[in-house]
């Protein structure tokens, strides 16, 4: 039986409601479309072909990527969460809620920066959608640490302040430092996981063992979150190429992470049976490490790393992940007090480091003489005479300053989500959907005879 003190008959549909008609009136005042889709630039063509103008627009550049990226947050991100065998509608059901309140936040906190810039107002189109999606990225990262002992509310809580300060790291490492990170090692993955795991650290249940036995995945919960990893799997070079200059950046990007996954997926394989007794395949291992290569090759993705150099980076990424989930979540848990539900250490964390640090070595190296005219889409500040040390420089400081903030910010917003107002469950309702969902009675039934048949098992055996 869910615990009333959660309350969200009250708690989540005020939150909503508030969060919207803020959002609607900020949209209101403060956006506007950008010159692709509000039609002032029709006759910047001169051809003799009226329709060719339609043609030059971002949209049709941009928008397959956007279809893929937004595949990755939604599906991607929802059912690689449903592993949990109790929390399947919360996975899911609470992802959709985040991601939907999220990309509104992030056009506005992203736009609000840029037009620091620029001036005047907002400015939405096709490259906005992909940005905001990319910083809903982050936001579900840190989710997954969380997940399953924490309230929508506070979610949604947690995605007002991440978002905010996704947008002043992104807007310091891209338009400060000028770092090149079109994938996200740093700014998603690498701040997405820091942040979580500061929160879900300040968060700490010392009796969430409570509901250790739910902690747990089924048959078929497995084989829904594989559907998860699989969609992230195939959209992976979409996502990191999604903001990269059109033509060969692009292919490059797309070509590097398209290498590094498969790497990275042969080597989670080889890792996950070598560290397991009895050469078993852990289906923990298979859903997450596999993805690992995606995340390492999110800042040098667009950088001649070659397609040799991306495999290296990938065969690493899946063999690190492997190794922390085996010997480094427990350890976090048993001594730092870190609950990492979806393990994103391993699969965001340590590898958004991994890539930032490959970002750094792989910029020292460039030359005109590699990279063409091209080197001006890359690295622009190199191509203006800026020395490639002091490139590599930036890329690392823009690690360091990454994690300084999420850090920073994961605590301060993990004791603001402490405070007792927003309905969190109980350390025996962790993983648990009927604290917040209506379900199915034949499943409530199932799961009654299930607890039955467990306790009479349980007394045979004593007995």
């Amino acid at each position: 039986m869910a615990n009333t003190s959660t309350n969200m008959r009250l708690r989540l549909p005020i939150t909503c409601i508030v969060l919207e008609v803020i959002l609607i009136i900020l949209f209101g005042v403060a956006v506007e479309y950008d010159h692709d889709a509000g039609g002032q630039d029709l006759h910047k063509n001169h051809s003799h072909d009226p329709h060719d103008h339609v043609y030059e627009n971002s949209f049709y550049y941009r928008y397959p990527s956007f279809q893929d990226v937004h595949v990755m947050i939604f599906i991607g991100f929802g059912f690689l969460m449903t592993f949990l065998q109790r929390y399947g509608f919360s996975s899911v059901g609470f992802n959709f809620l985040i991601a939907a309140f999220s990309l509104q936040w992030a056009t506005l906190m992203q736009g609000f920066l840029h037009s620091l810039e620029t001036g005047g107002k907002i400015h939405v189109g096709v490259d906005s959608m992909i940005n905001a999606d990319f910083c809903t990225g982050a936001v579900l990262i840190s989710f997954g640490a969380l997940l399953g002992k924490t309230s929508p509310v506070q979610m949604l809580t947690m995605a007002i302040f991440e978002v905010a300060l996704f947008a002043v790291n992104e807007f310091i490492l891209l338009n400060v430092l000028h770092a090149k990170d079109a994938g996200g090692s740093m700014t998603i993955h690498t701040f997405g996981a820091y942040f979580g795991l500061m929160v879900t650290r300040v968060l700490y249940r010392p009796n969430l063992d409570k509901s250790d036995h739910k902690k747990t995945s089924v048959y078929h919960s497995d084989i829904f979150a594989m559907i998860g990893t699989l969609y992230l799997w195939m959209f992976w070079p979409s996502f990191n190429s999604a903001i990269t200059e059109y033509g060969d950046a692009q292919h490059r990007t797309a070509l590097n992470t398209y290498f590094s996954l498969a790497a990275c997926t042969l080597s989670t394989y080889a890792f996950s049976a070598l560290v397991n007794s009895e050469g078993k395949l852990d289906m923990v291992h298979i859903q997450n490490a596999a993805l690992a290569g995606g995340v390492a090759l999110g800042t040098a993705g667009e950088m001649m790393i070659t397609p040799f150099g991306s495999m290296i980076v990938g065969f690493s990424a899946g063999a690190i992940s492997v190794l922390g989930y085996k010997y480094l979540t427990p350890f976090l848990e048993s001594k730092l007090k870190i609950q990492d539900t979806c393990g994103i250490h391993n699969l965001h964390g340590m590898p958004g480091i991994l890539g930032a640090v490959v970002g750094a070595i792989t910029s020292f190296a460039a030359t005109k003489e590699h990279y063409g005219d091209g080197l001006k889409d890359v690295f622009p500040k190199v191509m203006s005479g800026t020395p490639v040390s002091t490139q590599a420089g930036m890329q690392a400081l823009s690690l360091l300053v990454t994690l300084g903030i999420a850090l920073l910010g994961g605590l301060i917003v993990g004791f603001i989500l402490k405070l007792p107002i927003y309905g969190s469950p109980s350390d025996s309702q962790c993983f648990e959907d009927d604290v917040y969902w209506e379900i199915p009675k034949e499943e409530d039934g199932c799961q009654e005879m299930a607890a039955v048949k467990a306790v009479e098992e349980a007394e045979k055996l004593n007995g």
